[in-house]
């Protein structure tokens, strides 16, 4: 799979609605068939950054999302509200879902 982090800082005043902003954005590329996650989170240290964690079943799923309308529509609507041009990692990994954090199992909670 192909997983990708990126942060994004949003403009102060735009940071609360920035959910909202990107709503249709986020919809249509859950939407994609090779889109296996695409969440974001907002930072508990600073409350203008946003990380986002997506994943895309390979390198086709990845070419469908940035030829994407959607995505090609983003590119023009979103940085307006940025502050900064996002910083991602981009990596192919050999696995197909989130593998256990075996160092911190939690036992059955029957």
């Amino acid at each position: 799979m192909i997983f990708i982090t990126a942060k994004f800082r949003v403009l102060p005043e735009q940071a609360d609605r920035w959910p909202e902003i990107v709503g249709d954005f986020t919809r249509a590329t859950r939407a994609e068939p090779g889109c296996l996650w695409f969440d974001w989170s907002r930072s508990v240290e600073d409350p203008a950054e946003y990380v986002l964690v997506e994943a895309f079943r390979d390198e086709e799923a990845g070419a469908a999302h940035v030829n994407s309308p959607h995505f090609q529509a983003a590119q023009r609507t979103l940085p307006p509200h940025l502050a900064a041009t996002p910083r991602i990692v981009n990596a192919n990994v050999p696995q197909e879902d989130w593998s256990l954090l075996g160092e911190m199992a939690v036992p059955d909670r029957d």
